[in-house]
This record gives structure tokens, sequence and C-alpha cells, in this order.
């Protein structure tokens, strides 16, 4: 029976060979270490669950709330942006509350996209950037994803040699795969090159709050002028380790916040609302947990690339996000980042993400999410180093990429 249109828009799920390895180890009772998905294990700050608790089974929190935020949540933000950035936005206007920065990126797709509308998207970059635009019935046109001055020579030539002319372009810094960061400037720039060219920018900021180096991560909404063309995602999962709770926003330009809002109030009710008094509490009660949670991340971060490198593959150190992007080691670059994924699970124990989920140029490169505690890290190098001492040639049922057809 032939599939429904916009399931045949999507391609193969990538990361689903990796999932059966993992579920075959585990039901044979294997210690699976699962640094693939972003899924943090830390626990949300004290404070918020105790403002979840106090409202859970008051008066009126179990009817629906409302599908844009309640109004303390959107003023919340409000104050988030200015503290943070120095960005004031209007509550009433120019932000939204979303379950998560995912539902609220592919909605944003399915408000502005007509078919055959042209996106321009990183590659690599997280799947919704692409596919939440593929689903809406549009076409994506890849663009490096490292904001560097030769970014602006791809954008120019796609948007010369796309018909028709893209409506929107994605960016994404801290970069989840990639983990790169973007500078004021580089936004300055960008801001520049999409009012010049007519483009809406859509900005990915999920991990603003998990840096290493000391700067904090600019909004590209810092740009003068830039609320004229540009939304900006950001998400509650990463910085109060509030992942299950779905809990995100959309904030910027009014055009664009008013199609996703009339969107959103066809589809959803909104987050339950002691969630979203909770997440209250989080953004105006004390921020010292977004430094602990930043703390524990470097820590992860530092004995991951020590304990790996001296198991025999040197990662390099992000400088932001909660992810490593590592090239496949030495030994293992003749193999598709799929299988070395597989066998990873198979053969160490230990899962992560091939690159090519996220992307056809993230061939030859695996995500690691620094998900596990710094001991489970440093059991994940014990195994991979032997996992690499044995080679590939030991291994069987691989085809190294250039006998591929």
């Amino acid at each position: 029976m032939e599939e429904f249109y916009r399931i045949r828009r999507l391609p193969p799920y990538v990361f689903e060979q990796v999932n059966r390895a993992k579920a075959a180890a585990r039901n044979a009772g294997a210690d699976i270490i699962d640094l693939g998905m972003g899924n943090p294990d830390l626990s949300a700050p004290p404070h918020v669950l105790e403002k979840l608790k106090e409202t859970l089974g008051k008066p009126r929190t179990d009817r629906y709330s409302a599908s844009k935020g309640i109004p303390g949540l959107r003023r919340a933000q409000a104050g988030y942006y200015e503290r943070r950035f120095g960005v004031k936005l209007n509550p009433e206007t120019q932000i939204i509350a979303t379950l998560g920065s995912k539902e609220g990126f592919a909605n944003m797709a399915q408000a502005i996209t007509s078919p055959g509308d042209v996106v321009l998207v990183p590659n690599p970059s997280y799947p919704i950037h692409a596919f939440g635009f593929l689903m809406a019935g549009g076409v994506i046109r890849s663009v490096p994803a490292e904001p560097t001055p030769q970014l602006f020579a791809h954008l120019e030539r796609a948007i010369i040699h796309s018909i028709p002319k893209p409506i929107a372009m994605v960016v994404c810094y801290p970069s989840n795969p990639t983990s790169y960061v973007a500078s004021l400037d580089f936004y300055k720039d960008l801001v520049a090159f999409a009012k010049k060219h007519e483009v809406f920018i859509l900005s990915d900021l999920a991990y603003a709050e998990l840096y290493y180096n000391g700067e904090p991560p600019p909004s590209v909404l810092q740009v003068p002028g830039a609320i004229d063309i540009a939304v900006e995602f950001t998400s509650m999962s990463k910085t109060y380790s509030m992942a299950g709770w779905r809990m995100g926003f959309a904030v910027g330009n009014e055009r664009l916040i008013a199609a996703l809002t009339r969107v959103k109030s066809y589809l959803d009710y909104g987050a339950f609302t002691p969630v979203q008094v909770a997440a209250v509490a989080a953004l105006n009660g004390p921020q010292d947990c977004i430094q602990e949670m930043r703390d524990t991340y470097h820590k992860r971060r530092d004995a991951m690339v020590e304990a790996f490198g001296r198991a025999g593959w040197d990662i390099p150190p992000p400088a932001a996000s909660m992810f490593a992007w590592a090239p496949l080691p030495e030994k293992f670059r003749n193999i598709s980042s799929m299988d070395f994924a597989t066998l990873m699970v198979e053969k160490s124990g230990v899962a992560v993400s091939p690159g090519s989920g996220f992307g056809e140029h993230g061939e030859g490169f695996v995500r690691i999410a620094m998900v596990e505690n710094e001991q489970r890290i440093r059991q994940a190098a014990r195994n991979i180093r032997r996992f690499l001492e044995a080679g590939v040639e030991t291994l069987h049922n691989v085809v190294p990429l250039a006998n591929r057809r």
C-alpha cells in the first residue's frame, strides 16, 4: 500500500539501526552506556519541583491552559531575555510558549511554508531544522554549518540559484550536533545579509547556557533591527534539566509569532498549567542552578576528552552544548558512521549517534552526548579502548565505504 504524502517526504529514520542494536544488547543483559540521545540525566532545580507540587490540584489548574502560554510565563521569558541579552520583548506580541523548541520549530514551518518554498538549512544540523519544512511541503537547500565568512558566499550562491527565492534561513549556535558557536559580529553580518535578500532568520538557541570558555553565546536578537526579520527558539530542557516537561519559547518578529500563535491555537491548549507555573519559578527564581549545571557538563567534557584520548580516540573539546562532534577514529574511517555506531554498541557497550543522522555532511563523525556521570564516561573509555585496539579488520559484516555501490 502506498505511503501517505508527508510520510513519503521523510527519509528512513537513521537512528533506528542503533536503537535496534541497543535493544538487542540490553535484552541480552548488556550494560549499555548510552551517550547517544541528548537526554539530560540531571534533576530539575528543587525550587521548581516544589512549585510544581504546590500548584498541583489547585482549583482550575486541571483545566485547559493557554495555547500561547500563561501571561506570567511570557513575562518571565521577557525578563530572561532582558537580563541575559539586553533585549526587550513585548510578552503579548513577541513571545509564545511552545511544547519544547522542537514543536515550536515544526509548527513555525507549518505556519510560514507554502508547497515548494525553499529554506536554507545548515548541514549537518538537528533533524527538525530540515524535516519540519519537508513535512510542511517545503524544499531544503543545504548550506555549511560553521559560522565563518565563507558561509556568506554559500548563502549568496544558494539564493541566486534557488527558484523560487528562499523564504528563510535556519541557524543554530551553539550548534547541535557540531557545537559551533557564533559571535555577535557574525550575527550582525547575518542580519544585514537577511535584510538585503528579504529572508527570515529562524534561530535555534536551545544551548545558550551551556558554554565552557567563559563567554556567553549571544542572541541574534541583540543585533539592532534583527526583530524585523528574526525569530528565536529557546528551551528549558537543557538550561534547567526539564527535558521531559516540554517547555520552550519562540520570541521575536511579531508577524512570525502571530502566525505561529494562530497555527498552535488550532492544535493544542498549551502545556499543563502547573508545568507553566513551575517554569515561571525557574525563570524568575535563583539562577545558581544554571552555573551548577554548566559546571557539571564542563567536568564531564574534560573527563571525556582526557579518558577517550588515553583510549586512543582524540575528541576535539566542544566550546559549548552538551555534545562532542567527534571524527571517527583513524582505524575506522573507511566505514560509515552508522556502521561504526552500531559496532560500538555491539562490541563496546557504548552508544553514540551516527553523524549521517544529521545530514550527509555529518558522515565521518559521531555525536557524543555528555549525559552520563564522570565515572560512567571513564568506564565508556575503557570499553572503547578494547574496541579500538581490536580494529575493524577483526570485525565481521562491515563493508568499507570505498567498496559500496
